[in-house]
């Protein structure tokens, strides 16, 4: 199991960070992307904007953007129409075989 994969479990969002380049590396890695450097594991922000969303069943998903640079694949605990651009914060993020994050509108 990963660092990244660890730190979901516990409900934690974290990253790997080029201090060298100062950016996220996503997917989070054990070196940058970019440079090849070494990476630190930095807190990623709780809030995200919303990129883009579908329902099924009366459920609505989203593809949100974190830092700029880092997307993910999520559900949105409410169950209203979402706008895009609109402002989200990460409730709840897990890893069972792959990673879960729960959104709700900011």
């Amino acid at each position: 199991m990963t660092r990244f994969e660890d730190e979901l479990k516990n409900n934690n969002f974290v990253c790997s960070y080029c201090v060298k380049c100062e950016h996220f590396v996503w997917p989070a890695s054990e070196f940058c992307n970019k440079c090849l450097g070494d990476v630190t594991w930095k807190q990623v922000s709780k809030n995200a904007k919303l990129v883009e969303s579908s329902s099924k069943d009366g459920r609505y998903f989203c593809i949100a953007e974190f830092e700029g640079n880092i997307r993910v694949f999520g559900a949105l605990s409410e169950d209203s129409q979402p706008k895009h651009a609109q402002d989200l914060i990460l409730e709840k993020c897990d890893y069972d075989n792959s990673p879960k994050f729960v959104f709700k509108t900011g």
